[in-house]
């Protein structure tokens, strides 16, 4: 297991800095030791020190939980939509999401069935690739060598006024595997993460096999949700027009790197456009925000904080209809994307404005026929979000 190996790396440079301190008749020497670092070791990030919301989102993957499963892919865009109504000191703090999964037999017993699909990531693409890689298969559940995991491997953000918070969803007894989840727990409160559990059942089942005491641990919220209830989506008028112009905004994306980079770049940004299916516009409406960035990706977001990014990039890295332009030409081109792109963005939140008058009439009229449902994965995270941002001193709109 990752923990316990870094653990077993650094014993073994005590003991070796302990042999060569024994021997005090030796001649001193520079010594330089080299530690090989695991696969999951992230390097430092320069924007660390930065504003964040940090979110690792832990899966269990055991057989029973494809509709929990189902349900992070449905929501994603929506839980997303949430962060993007906050702003400390009036701007937008750096967004990043991670995801595990734990609990499937098809991962590795010596990993605790523990595997980090995504690392902290800002790339919201990335993010819904690794739910839709997601499936589930038999299980044994262990959540605080998840926790344990999470709050070890990933690079957390070190600014004290940002949020940074744990959600693990699953629906059998927390405290099993070999780490104590209260000590996983108080790790995450020690470090500035909060711990909120999500249990897939009943209220009561959940506080009797320590879902609720996990989520008191861990300085976070108890929430439970009925894993199976598909997620609704109302379709309105102004559906196909969004959809439309999120195709549209594609084109206004300059990738650069390397060939391959770019291109699969590309190819994941419509693949996860088809990969939302009925939350199509969800996923515009995201894109049109000011989260969904891809700076150190496309040349108009990363000129926005870079705009020497033209000096730096290699003409080969370019995209291949910028790679014979004039450096004049090539700014030219960037500034022509962003304002595009800017008119696109403005007219889905135009529409979506519209859009939100029809589904919230429709929403209020299916409430009174329907009755009250169990909340879904996407309600209980939104709540909790918002509710733990305002806590943190964020202005949330």
């Amino acid at each position: 297991m990752r923990r316990r190996f870094i653990k077993s790396i650094a014993l073994a440079i005590v003991a070796v800095i302990s042999v060569s301190l024994s021997n005090a008749n030796m001649v001193a020497q520079e010594v330089t030791i080299t530690v090989k670092k695991s696969e999951s070791a992230k390097p430092p990030r320069e924007n660390l020190n930065r504003t964040a919301m940090d979110m690792a989102i832990l899966l269990d993957t055991s057989g029973s939980m494809n509709g929990l499963i189902n349900q992070a892919k449905a929501q994603l865009w929506n839980i997303v939509q949430e962060f993007a109504k906050a702003e400390k000191l009036g701007s937008t703090p750096l967004f990043r999401v991670s995801v595990f999964e734990y609990g499937n037999d098809g991962l590795s017993a010596k990993e605790d069935y523990v595997r980090q699909v995504c690392g902290l990531t800002d790339d919201l693409d990335k993010v819904s690739e690794a739910l839709f890689s997601l499936s589930t298969n038999g299980g044994s559940e262990y959540c605080g060598a998840v926790i344990q995991d999470a709050l070890q491997v990933l690079d957390w953000s070190t600014s004290k006024d940002s949020y940074k918070a744990i959600f693990i969803a699953g629906n059998e007894p927390f405290n099993q595997g070999p780490d104590a989840y209260k000590e996983a727990c108080a790790s995450a409160v020690a470090s500035g993460v909060v711990v909120n559990t999500i249990h897939c059942g009943d209220a009561e089942t959940g506080i009797r096999q320590f879902w609720q005491d996990g989520a008191v641990s861990g300085g976070g919220k108890y929430l439970n949700i009925d894993q199976d209830r598909e997620v609704v989506h109302i379709d309105a008028p102004q559906d196909s027009i969004i959809i439309q112009l999120s195709s549209d905004l594609n084109g206004t994306y300059l990738w650069f790197g390397e060939a391959e980079v770019r291109g699969n770049y590309s190819k994941n940004q419509v693949a996860q456009d088809k990969n939302a299916g009925s939350n199509s516009v969800s996923r515009a409406i995201t894109k049109a925000g000011k989260l969904y960035s891809n700076s150190n990706r496309d040349l108009v977001d990363t000129y926005k904080s870079n705009p020497d990014i033209l000096e730096e990039v290699e003409d080969k890295c370019l995209p291949d209809s910028m790679q014979k332009m004039s450096k004049q030409d090539r700014l030219s081109y960037i500034k022509k994307m962003a304002d595009k792109r800017l008119t696109i963005q403005k007219e889905i939140a135009e529409q979506n404005k519209a859009r939100m008058k029809y589904v919230e009439a429709e929403k209020a009229r299916l409430a009174q026929s329907n009755g009250e449902e169990q909340a879904t994965l996407g309600d209980v995270m939104r709540e909790a979000v918002r509710a733990q941002l305002i806590e943190s001193g964020f202005d949330v709109k």
